[in-house]
């Protein structure tokens, strides 16, 4: 890509190899890619110097490097415009590695595990969205107690920070725990019995069940 756009702006050869950076990083980015992230860096740092060079050939090196590259925030040597838009080209190695877990034994989507499954994928079409997401964000555990849900425990969705005392109803400000630890949270932080919005996690009642469902009965692992 950097060969065929020796002529081209700046601009113009950044949004080519972002997608391309992007793409390949986050493919990659489930196994032990943190020297390869590196290595990719500096062999498209090479290029983008002999593209640089290329187009300034009567120039020195300080000059070049100072017409593309630039500091941003705690970036150095970012291959950037510089201008009001300020595009950069991204780094291989700002891509997270998130190691893939393997499925744990003989479990399946299927086998009502709805915990599990929710802490997993982030969403079980038996389980309230914003559950599943709490549920993968904090990886099968209560953020009060530290243990993990089980089958025979009652989730509810706490607000960190009470909504009676300003806090606001979006995920930061949202964990999933216990109901007695919910219990012992609330009566510390005096906001017992203004629990509103706090629901207790239930699965989502299917078309032919006469009764209500109970509360969820979790397990994991």
């Amino acid at each position: 890509v950097i060969d065929s756009h020796k002529a081209a702006p700046q601009k113009a050869l950044i949004k080519h190899l972002n997608p391309i950076i992007r793409g390949w990083a986050n493919y990659y980015s489930t196994v032990v890619s943190k020297d390869i992230f590196s290595r990719m860096d500096n062999l498209i740092f090479s290029k983008l110097r002999a593209w640089a060079n290329h187009r300034h050939s009567g120039k020195n090196s300080t000059f070049v490097a100072n017409k593309y590259w630039k500091t941003i925030g705690d970036v150095n040597w970012a291959f950037a415009t510089g201008t009001e838009e300020n595009i950069r080209l991204l780094k291989h190695v700002e891509t997270p590695i998130v190691r893939h877990v393997k499925v744990k034994g003989s479990s399946s989507p299927y086998d009502g595990n709805l915990v599990y499954w929710s802490s997993r994928m982030g969403k079980n079409p038996e389980m309230p969205k914003r559950v599943s997401k709490l549920l993968k964000q904090q990886k099968g555990k209560c953020t009060h107690c530290g243990l993990y849900f089980r089958n025979s425990d009652v989730m509810e969705v706490d607000h960190i920070i009470p909504k009676s005392e300003g806090g606001k109803d979006n995920y930061k400000n949202l964990q999933l725990i216990h109901r007695h630890c919910h219990d012992v949270k609330t009566t510390r932080d005096g906001s017992s019995g203004k629990k509103s919005g706090c629901n207790s996690a239930k699965p989502k009642p299917s078309v032919k069940q006469e009764k209500e469902y109970e509360f969820i009965q979790l397990s994991l692992f």
